[in-house]
């Protein structure tokens, strides 16, 4: 028969702890509060507190910065859980002397501290520029998108809560109309009840509808179109994730490449990239204290989502030395030439239209037949649309009236114009000479373009 050890719940034992002895030379939790104590003015802080001669003692800024940042350090976000590690793990409870603050207190000091500890950031960067952490001699910029604490649902344009509010009304007075309808009948008490909270609610929502409207105004994106406002977190946008379309911002970072040091960071409410390039590269540079000569001597790298005609422009007028990769990046390298084959296959619907693909263009003939194969005539040759040389097809119109895949071939199947179609023969040649697109292409494409941008 097998024997196991003897147990017993009945008993005491003492832990003496001594918490500075807990905070070991060398670790991180020593380094954090080396650099809270003695190397980061927190009399910024000071105003945020005015119990000089009145109210209870505050918890000390530094203890509520060494707790957030050693839990976040750790994958610790939610205050719950910070205020649990300050009381169960022997770490935290050294690092904050035991002190034990409420999560209401750890949440309060994060949402509200933004513009200290900001600051802050700002001299921890310079301390580590004064350690030699940070070469400035490249900066990597990329982006990710982050949910935020608003339900879509209560996204729109002016013109889409107002549709909403007019919607809402109309289900609150059908709900107060039924209800007097039903006084002169009897009705079950616990269906009134029902019917009266949701016509509450249904107003609530309204008049919350209402006062956003009239406290904001219409929001407008990049292109100047107005764009969809969330009624909960205004600063917030509706943007599409490989998981959905999510209510929340888009986190930008500037990395610099010496020892991966983040030297930017800021969350903006847009679903795209476009246009943050200029803004997270100057507040870097402002980070750093870096003198203009210096930004010139800096190269820059980033993904396709920050490659436009603005973000190009930027970089050419400032003479910084930009490696911006663009959509067919890839495709172009010869290292990648077959990895479509290796992307799974999913199922999607058959393509309902056919597209330019589905039709026969034979470059040497300059001849083009549809997918029912009858030929086509020559439109145009040549022809210039904004960049872009087209060699433009027609089909005849009899040929389009009798063919049985008219109803996959033409937008409106009984539509009396034949289909056309544009094949795509290049840029043009004053464009692809001087377009800042194409010199960037050029740039990256080299092997010491591809072996920067590889970093």
């Amino acid at each position: 028969m097998a024997r196991f050890k003897d147990y017993n719940y009945d008993q005491d034992k003492l832990l003496p702890i001594r918490f500075d002895r807990q905070i070991l030379p060398g670790s991180f939790e020593y380094n954090l509060s080396y650099l809270v104590e003695h190397e980061l003015d927190l009399s910024i802080f000071e105003d945020r507190y005015h119990n000089e001669e009145t109210g209870r003692p505050a918890y000390d800024p530094a203890i509520l910065l060494k707790i957030v940042i050693l839990a976040y350090a750790r994958g610790v976000t939610t205050s719950r859980k910070i205020e649990r590690l300050c009381r169960e793990n022997v770490t935290f409870m050294a690092i904050s002397a035991d002190s034990q603050p409420h999560y209401t207190t750890l949440a309060d000091f994060v949402s509200t501290s933004g513009e200290q500890i900001q600051q802050l950031f700002a001299q921890v960067l310079l301390i580590c520029d004064a350690e030699g952490l940070i070469g400035r001699d490249m900066f990597a910029i990329d982006g990710c998108m982050l949910p935020g604490n608003a339900s879509k649902e209560w996204s729109g344009t002016r013109a889409e809560l107002k549709k909403k509010k007019r919607k809402l009304d109309r289900a609150a007075r059908y709900i107060l109309n039924k209800h007097r309808t039903s006084d002169q009948q009897e009705q079950d008490p616990d269906i009134q009840d029902r019917e009266t909270q949701q016509r509450k609610k249904l107003r609530c929502a309204s008049r919350k509808i209402q006062q956003f409207l009239d406290s904001h105004e219409e929001r407008t994106g990049v292109s100047g179109k107005p764009v969809k406002n969330n009624i909960t977190d205004p600063a917030s946008a509706k943007m599409k994730t490989s998981h959905g379309v999510i209510q929340g911002y888009t986190g930008v970072a500037t990395v610099d490449s010496k020892h991966q040091a983040i030297v930017q960071a800021e969350a903006h409410g847009q679903g795209q990239e476009y246009g943050l390039l200029e803004p997270s590269l100057e507040q870097a540079h402002d980070n750093l204290g870096s003198p203009e000569r210096e930004k010139r001597h800096t190269k820059v790298t980033a993904d396709s989502g920050y490659c436009n005609k603005g973000a190009l422009g930027y970089l050419h007028e400032n003479l910084i030395d930009g490696y911006l990769a663009d959509t067919g990046f890839r495709s172009r390298d010869p290292r990648f030439k077959d990895y479509r084959r290796h992307k799974p296959q999913t199922l999607r619907k058959p393509k309902e239209r056919f597209t330019v693909e589905d039709f026969r263009y034979d470059p040497k003939q300059v001849t083009c037949r549809c997918p029912a194969g009858h030929a086509m005539w020559l439109q145009a040759k040549n022809l210039i649309i904004g960049h872009h040389r087209f060699h433009k097809f027609q089909a005849y119109q009899s040929d389009c009236q009798t063919c049985t895949l008219k109803h996959r071939c033409l937008r409106n199947p009984h539509q009396k114009t034949a289909r056309q179609v544009a094949i795509k023969q290049g840029i043009t040649k004053a464009h692809k000479q001087d377009s800042l697109i194409e010199q960037m292409k050029r740039k990256i494409d080299s092997e010491q373009g591809r072996h920067i941008y590889s970093q």
